[in-house]
């Protein structure tokens, strides 16, 4: 199944919208198989210092990058605007 990495930034001073909506977030991370992909790789990104979460990175298994825009659309993050720039593209794995 094509790999697809998806790195998404928050909005400047989503930082509260992010921890309000992480419960959420993670619930819906974790029910990946209802959507017809697989989170291979998930986590936030961080500022240099490492103190603020500015974002997500995932590598996500799926059979079209149609079916990863869908997850990520509904996603509690984007849909609740903590997200500003997404970028999904299609990723091949070398090692790992």
């Amino acid at each position: 199944m094509p790999l697809f990495a998806v790195h998404a930034l928050d909005r400047k001073s989503a930082l509260p919208s992010r921890l309000e909506f992480y419960a959420a977030h993670r619930a819906y991370v974790e029910s990946d198989d209802l959507h017809g992909v697989n989170v291979v790789l998930s986590g936030p990104l961080q500022s240099p210092d490492g103190e603020t979460m500015i974002g997500s990175l995932f590598i996500i298994a799926a059979e079209t990058q149609e079916a990863v825009e869908a997850f990520v659309k509904a996603d509690p993050f984007h849909t609740n605007g903590v997200w500003d720039q997404i970028n999904i593209s299609r990723f091949h794995r070398r090692k790992g």
